[in-house]
C-alpha cells in the first residue's frame, strides 16, 4: 500500500528461489559489514527433495503447544539421540522415532505419520484423536565467500543474522531462544529477526541447528478426508524460508509497505481522518518526531500531523500514526510523505514514502465501488486501521453488517442494502483473536468510526448513522461464532443476528481429552486454570439473547464444523425462551462453504421489553447492556454474574446472583411504580426524578482472564531490563508477535524510563508487561506498593531466562489457552504442559487477593 523511496539496501533473496546451481543467496559488502551465503543441507537443496527429521507424533490439543516445551520430548540443552525412542500413546507399541520428511524447493514440508493408525485413533477419539505435536530438526549452513579477505581489519561490524519466515509451525529456534511462527499463515507478517548462535567461521562453512515445533490442529488444517486424501491421514504442512541480512555498522531504519494504512478518497475528500506508514528499525534505536508532504503544492490542500512520536527498538516494526486534515479536495493518486527521525546518538535522517490513493465519485443507486470504500480510523485512538463499507442505495434509516476484510468478495458476497450500510472490520488481523478482545473492538470501533465519517461533510450527512447504532451481525465459520460472540455481550447494539456454519466454542470444536492437563494432580487448580475459558463459552451467555432475532445457517454435510454446533446454539435458546425468535435453516448436504441469505432488513429503535429476561456477564469490562441493564462489578471475578429482570403488574423484581454493582437505563419508559432489588423497594419515581440510571459505577474493574491486556486503550507498554540482553530479547519477540497475530502496537522503554514516567506520574493509561528478574527498579517500585498478593519482603523475585521463555509462551497471543489473571509456572511445563503449573488465580476487586478462585 506504499510505495517505499528509501535507500536500498542489500537483502538475501528467497532461498527457495535461487538458481539450480547454487545452494544460497550472496550478500554484498556494504560499509564494511560481514559478507556470507547461506545454504542447507537438508532444507534448501535446489536440485532434488531435501531431508528434514522429524521425531513424533505425541499426542496434544489445540494450544497445548503454548504450555509444553516446543521441543517436547527434547531437552535442546542435552545432546540429541537421532537413534533414540520416545514413548507415545499415538503408536502401536507406545514408541515413536526419527524418521525422515522431504521438503519441495520452494520450502514447503508436507510431514505426515502413515505408520500410524489414525483411523483407530479416530474411532474412539474423533478429531482429538487427530491432533498432535512433533519435532522437526533441520540445520543450516552460512559460508563465507570464496573471495573474503583473511585480513580480520577488513571485518569490522557484527555478523549477519538469520530472517526466518515459518507458516503454519507454531515456534522455531536455533538455539536457545524461541520464536513464534506464522501458525495461521496469515499475510503481512515479517520474517523474525534472529541473531546467530555463535559467530560464523571465515575459512568455511558453519552449521546450526533449527528446530521446529509442528503441531496439526484439525481448525488449521481441516479433517484429512476431505483434503483429497480419503486414508484419512493428517498432514502438518509447513512452509520455511530462511534469508541472511547484515547488519549495518550504522544505525538503519527502513518502510514496510504491507504493513501502511490507507484510505479512499470520495468526490475529492479523505474517507477517513487516518493514515499510517509502516517501518522498521533494521539496527539502532530511533524516534520519528515529525512529519511534512515531500511536495510543497499540495500544502494548501491537505494537512499531516504526527499524531505521537514514536519510538522503535532494534529490529522493531510500527506504523507510524498519521492524522490527515483537508483544507479543498484533493484529485491526485498519492500523497509524498516525509518522515524525519532521530536515532540515539542524535543523528537524523528523512524517509520518503509515497502513500497511493482510490479516487471515487460520490456513490449512486446505480454506481458504487465494486470492492467497497476502504475508511480508516484510529483503533483505541492511537492505531490507524482501515475497513471496507459498502454505501446503501439511498439515504439510510439503520444498520450494518460486520465481517472480516481480507479479499473483496466479503464486501462484494453481501447483497448492497437500500438503507443500510455494509460495514467489513478487519478483526486487527485475518484470524485476529476470533472476533473477541481486540477483535471486537475493532468490529464496534469500525461501525462507530463510519458514523463519525459520515457526520464529517454536509455531502454524507443524509446517510449518517444514529450515534451507537444497531447492527445486523454476519459472519461465517470464525465469524458466524464471532457473530454470537458479540451479539451475546452487546445484545442491545444488535438488531438481529446470521451466524453461518459457526462453531459453539473452542473446547468442544475439538475435545480437550488429550490434554496434558489431566496429568494435574488437583482438580481445583484444573477448575481454576479454566475459568480463563470461561469468558468464550458462547453458550454460557445465550440468556441474553433470548428474544433477539436469530438466523443460523449451517451446512447439513459440514466438514470442518459439525452441524450440531448451531442445532447447540438453538436448543439452548429455547430452554431460556420456547418463543425465542430464532430460526435454523439446515442445508442439506452443504459443506462448510454454506449459501448465504438476501434479505437484510432490520428493525429499528427498542422495542417492548420482555416480560421476564435474564442477563449474563463473565467480564463486566467487555459487556454491554440487555434491555439498558448493564453489570458494571462482580462480587467475586472469575465466576459468572446473573442479573433477573421480572416485570410484574406496577413492580420490577430483580434478583442478582455475584452482581456488586449493576446501572438501569431508560427508566422513563418502565410504568412500574417500585424497583425491587433482592427484597429492597425503590420508589420509581424517584429514580426517574434522580437520572436515568438507578445505580451506577464510576470504575470498572477488569478480571478475568491475561487476555484482557490485549485490549489496551493505547498502545501496550512493554519494560525490559537494559542490563539484561535476554530481556530485551524476550520483549523483541513479544512485540513480535503482538503485530504479527495482531497488529497491536507496542512501546519498548527501559527500566530507567519507566521509572521516571512513575515518579512524574505519566505512564498513561496503556496496558504494561514487565520483562524483569525482580530486580530492576521499576519492579521494586511497584511491587514495593504491596497493592498485590506479591511482595518482596527483603528477598528477590526470580524470573531466570528459561522462565522467560515460558512466560513468552503463555502470554494470551491466541485465544482457547486457558490462562487467568495470573500463574505460577515450573520447568516440570516442559514435558507436562498444565500440569507443570502449580498456582493460579483470579485478582479479587481492587487487585486483592481472591480465595474463593486462587490456589497455589
Amino acid at each position: 500500500m506504499v510505495n517505499a523511496h528509501s535507500t536500498p539496501r542489500p537483502v538475501a533473496r528467497t532461498l527457495a528461489s535461487t538458481a539450480t546451481n547454487a545452494v544460497g543467496a550472496y550478500l554484498s559488502p556494504r560499509n564494511g559489514t560481514y559478507a556470507f551465503y547461506i545454504g542447507s543441507d537438508h532444507l534448501f537443496r535446489s536440485r532434488e527433495k531435501s531431508d528434514v527429521q522429524v521425531l513424533g507424533p505425541f499426542p496434544s490439543h489445540a494450544r497445548e503447544q503454548h504450555f509444553l516445551s516446543p521441543s517436547y520430548p527434547l531437552n535442546l540443552s542435552e545432546p540429541i539421540d537421532f537413534k533414540g525412542k520416545w514413548p507415545s500413546s499415538c503408536a502401536d507399541g507406545g514408541e515413536v522415532e526419527w524418521t525422515t520428511a522431504h521438503s519441495k524447493t520452494d520450502g514447503t514440508l508436507d510431514v505426515s505419520f502413515p505408520h500410524i493408525r489414525w483411523a483407530a485413533l479416530r474411532a474412539t477419539e474423533g478429531w482429538a484423536g487427530l491432533q498432535h505435536h512433533s519435532v522437526l530438526h533441520t540445520t543450516i549452513t552460512v559460508t563465507p565467500p570464496p573471495n573474503l579477505s583473511s585480513d580480520t581489519s577488513e571485518r569490522p561490524g557484527e555478523p549477519p543474522r538469520l530472517l526466518v519466515n515459518v507458516a503454519q509451525g507454531s515456534f522455531f529456534t536455533a538455539v536457545p531462544q524461541w520464536y513464534m511462527g506464522n501458525i495461521y499463515a496469515m499475510e503481512r507478517v515479517l520474517p523474525q529477526t534472529v541473531s546467530l548462535p555463535s559467530t560464523p567461521s571465515f575459512t568455511g562453512p558453519t552449521t546450526y541447528d533449527l528446530f521446529v515445533s509442528g503441531d496439526y490442529e484439525i481448525r488449521l488444517f481441516g479433517d484429512p478426508r476431505f483434503n483429497g486424501d480419503k486414508s484419512g491421514i493428517p498432514t502438518l504442512s509447513i512452509k520455511l524460508s530462511v534469508d541472511l541480512e547484515p547488519v549495518p555498522t550504522e544505525s538503519t531504519v527502513e518502510i514496510i509497505p504491507d504493513h501502511s494504512v490507507t484510505c479512499d478518497f470520495v468526490d475529492g475528500w479523505a474517507f477517513g481522518d487516518a493514515l499510517g506508514v509502516g517501518v522498521r528499525s533494521v539496527s539502532g534505536w530511533w524516534n520519528i518526531d515529525g512529519v511534512s508532504l515531500a511536495t510543497a503544492e499540495l500544502t494548501d490542500r491537505l494537512n499531516l500531523t504526527l499524531l505521537q512520536n514514536t519510538a522503535l527498538a532494534p529490529t522493531q516494526t510500527r506504523i507510524v500514526p498519521l492524522k490527515i486534515v483537508q483544507l479543498l479536495p484533493f484529485g491526485g493518486h498519492e500523497i509524498p510523505v516525509a518522515l524525519h527521525l532521530t536515532s540515539r546518538n542524535n543523528a537524523t535522517t528523512t524517509l520518503h514514502t509515497s502513500i497511493p490513493v482510490r479516487q471515487h465519485p460520490h456513490w449512486s443507486p446505480s454506481e458504487v465501488p465494486a470492492a467497497g470504500i476502504q475508511a480508516t480510523y484510529l483503533y483505541g485512538s492511537s492505531s490507524p486501521t482501515a475497513f471496507l463499507v459498502m454505501p446503501p442505495e439511498e439515504p439510510n434509516e439503520d444498520g450494518a453488517g460486520v465481517d472480516i476484510l481480507s479479499m473483496p468478495f466479503w464486501i462484494q458476497a453481501i447483497p448492497r442494502q437500500k438503507h443500510s450500510w455494509v460495514v467489513t472490520p478487519t478483526g486487527r488481523t485475518a484470524w485476529g483473536l476470533d472476533w473477541h478482545g481486540p477483535s471486537a473492538m475493532d468490529a464496534w470501533g469500525s461501525v462507530d468510526a463510519l458514523g463519525a465519517i459520515l457526520k464529517s461533510r454536509d455531502a454524507w450527512r443524509g446517510y449518517e448513522l444514529a450515534d451507537d447504532t444497531r447492527v445486523l451481525l454476519l459472519g461465517h465459520s470464525n465469524g458466524g461464532q464471532g457473530a454470537w460472540w458479540n451479539a451475546a455481550r452487546y445484545p442491545d447494539r444488535v438488531a438481529a443476528v446470521i451466524p453461518a456454519a459457526a462453531y459453539l466454542k473452542s473446547q468442544v470444536y475439538v475435545p480437550l481429552i488429550q490434554s496434558h492437563l489431566r496429568a494435574l494432580r488437583r482438580p481445583f487448580l484444573r477448575a481454576i486454570l479454566e475459568t480463563a475459558l470461561t469468558p468464550d463459552d458462547n453458550d454460557l451467555f445465550l440468556s441474553n439473547l433470548a428474544h433477539t432475532r436469530i438466523l443460523a445457517i449451517h451446512g447439513g454435510d459440514d466438514e470442518n464444523v459439525p452441524t450440531w454446533h448451531s442445532r447447540a446454539y438453538v436448543s439452548t435458546l429455547k430452554t431460556w425462551n420456547a418463543d425465542a425468535p430464532v430460526k435454523l435453516r439446515e442445508d442439506p448436504g452443504e459443506l462448510h462453504g454454506t449459501r448465504g441469505e438476501t434479505g437484510l432488513a432490520t428493525s429499528v429503535g427498542f422495542g417492548p421489553s420482555p416480560d421476564s429476561f435474564t442477563l449474563t456477564v463473565s467480564i463486566p469490562a467487555e459487556s454491554g447492556s440487555l434491555h439498558g441493564w448493564r453489570i458494571h462489578q462482580l462480587l467475586v471475578p472469575g465466576r459468572i454474574g446473573r442479573l433477573t429482570v421480572v416485570l410484574s403488574g406496577t413492580s420490577i423484581e430483580v434478583r442478582t446472583n455475584n452482581v456488586a454493582v449493576f446501572s438501569i437505563q431508560h427508566i422513563p419508559r418502565y410504568a412500574a411504580d417500585v424497583l425491587v432489588i433482592d427484597g429492597f423497594t425503590f420508589p420509581m419515581d424517584a429514580l426517574r426524578d434522580n437520572s436515568h440510571n438507578a445505580v451506577h459505577f464510576s470504575r470498572e474493574v477488569v478480571h478475568g482472564k491475561l487476555a484482557r491486556i490485549l485490549t489496551s486503550p493505547v498502545p501496550i507498554v512493554i519494560i525490559y531490563e537494559s542490563s539484561s540482553q535476554s530481556s530485551l530479547s524476550a520483549t523483541l519477540r513479544l512485540a513480535s508477535a503482538l503485530d504479527g497475530y495482531h497488529k497491536l502496537d507496542a512501546e519498548i522503554i527501559d527500566d530507567a524510563e519507566a521509572v521516571r514516567r512513575l515518579h512524574i506520574e505519566s505512564l498513561g493509561t496503556a496496558n504494561i508487561v514487565v520483562v524483569t528478574n525482580g530486580k530492576g527498579e521499576f519492579a521494586q517500585s511497584l511491587l514495593s506498593q504491596e497493592r498485590t498478593a506479591f511482595t518482596l519482603n527483603n528477598r528477590t523475585l526470580l524470573l531466570r531466562g528459561s522462565l522467560w521463555e515460558r512466560s513468552l509462551r503463555l502470554f494470551p497471543i491466541r485465544t482457547g489457552v486457558p490462562i487467568p489473571d495470573w500463574v505460577v509456572i515450573t520447568e516440570h511445563a516442559d514435558n507436562m504442559g498444565a500440569g507443570g503449573i502449580e498456582g493460579a488465580g483470579v485478582w479479587g476487586n481492587t487487585w486483592s487477593w481472591n480465595e474463593g478462585i486462587s490456589a497455589v
